[in-house]
């Protein structure tokens, strides 16, 4: 394997955990990437003359402790500052004396959730520090100006530095809200790649897989917490229908039109395994629900059609777990396929009533069109699917709404 080769599988695979393991001692998550940064840099030189070390991971760290340590001895910090972050390091040296780095990712997650930290920082925190992604291409994947991005970054690092943010997984009792910070960061950053079906966003190409990837990392480092497994068996289930999701000249396929034989039949099996472990430990949560109805949806992959009865109960709790208008339209929704346009439409006018914020949800004004229209109401679809439109950003759900709104002529 060559020397860049080599750097790019490292970056990949131990660039969370080397910054983990230097920001969990020098609580500095801004001076732990710039020495880590000047290591990489540092090897892309020396590896190709003299070929890649055997254990390129301690050859990193090792040259990110010098920077850190030249760092502050450049910064004149006070006397006792060089020594400490010295005694740190060296105490890092001891945890290195195995052939594995300590994994302190999670604690790294944990550290991005940190209630000083704004929730809209989250999620671009952790994709830089954890996956090492520049603040470019985090700005295009969230649809924000860079500058605007790396000043963001700039502030959250700012802010767990002068809150003395511990970089350690907390205690028990603030545990469950910071969890579910990490979770929901996670799923925020696959829902950013998953509105680019296509891959037409360089910026956003392959977001959905690192989410995916952080998502394994968590279920790897939390065995007995259920969540994570649902949450990497709810994207994997999502991820499984890219391939149906656009025809071949780029067309939008709804979910019940998708050709399920395009669909990725190893990886939604493997998230009907991780979603049985994660119901075994009998704690059921946010994202084993939504797991829960995307395999009854990939139940017409061998029933022909989706459980419509399960995907109804499903949305009911969790519509009552976490109050989201979303989870109720959705559930209206369902009700809809289970007992008919009529029923369906009442359901949907009760959610708007407690929840007017749906009536700016682009969503909410295609279900409305729908089932309008299946009952023969064509004025009110065709305002509907106008509605629908004026809210659409994505050229092929466009049309696709377009030649709805057509066909009821």
């Amino acid at each position: 394997m060559s020397a860049a080769a080599t750097a790019e599988r490292v970056a990949r695979e131990s660039y969370g955990r080397l910054l983990a393991l230097l920001s969990a001692r020098t609580r500095d998550v801004a001076a732990a990437e710039d020495a880590l940064a000047d290591a990489f840099a540092a090897a892309l030189s020396a590896w190709p003359r003299g070929g890649a070390p055997d254990n390129p991971e301690a050859w990193l760290f090792a040259a990110a402790k010098r920077k850190l340590i030249d760092a502050a001895r450049r910064a004149k910090t006070a006397a006792g500052g060089e020594a400490q972050i010295a005694l740190n390091i060296e105490e890092m040296e001891s945890e290195m004396a195995g052939a594995d780095i300590p994994d302190r990712r999670l604690a790294l997650m944990f550290a991005c959730t940190h209630p000083v930290i704004p929730e809209s920082e989250r999620t671009p925190m952790m994709l830089q520090t954890v996956l090492g992604f520049s603040a470019e291409r985090i700005a295009a994947a969230f649809l924000v100006d860079a500058a605007a991005m790396g000043q963001r970054l700039v502030r959250a690092k700012k802010k767990v530095k002068d809150a003395g943010a511990s970089f350690d997984i907390p205690e028990k009792e603030t545990w469950r809200a910071r969890f579910g910070a990490v979770l929901d960061a996670i799923y925020a950053a696959y829902n950013a790649g998953w509105s680019d079906p296509l891959g037409a966003d360089a910026a956003r190409r392959g977001l959905a897989e690192e989410a995916i990837w952080l998502a394994r990392v968590l279920a790897a480092l939390l065995p007995n917490e259920p969540e994570p497994g649902g949450l990497l068996a709810l994207m994997l289930h999502l991820e499984a229908r890219k391939p149906a999701r656009r025809s071949p000249d780029g067309a939008y396929v709804p979910l019940d039109a998708q050709d399920v034989s395009l669909w990725r039949r190893e990886m939604w099996l493997e998230a009907e395994t991780l979603l049985r472990g994660a119901s075994r430990m009998r704690r059921p949560g946010r994202y084993q629900l939504e797991a829960a109805i995307q395999s009854a949806h990939a139940a017409r992959a061998w029933r022909g059609e989706a459980d419509w009865g399960a995907i109804v109960l499903l949305y009911e709790a969790l519509a009552a777990l976490t109050g989201s208008p979303v989870a109720h339209l959705n559930h209206a929704a369902a009700l809809a396929r289970r007992d008919g346009a009529e029923g369906g439409l009442t359901a949907v006018e009760a959610a708007r009533q407690c929840f007017p914020v749906l009536t700016d949800y682009q969503p909410y004004w295609a279900l409305v069109a729908d089932l309008n229209g299946r009952l023969g109401r064509t004025e009110a679809a065709r305002i509907a699917y106008d509605e629908a439109i004026a809210r659409e950003r994505d050229a092929s759900v466009v049309r696709f709404l377009e030649q709805r709104r057509a066909a009821l002529d």
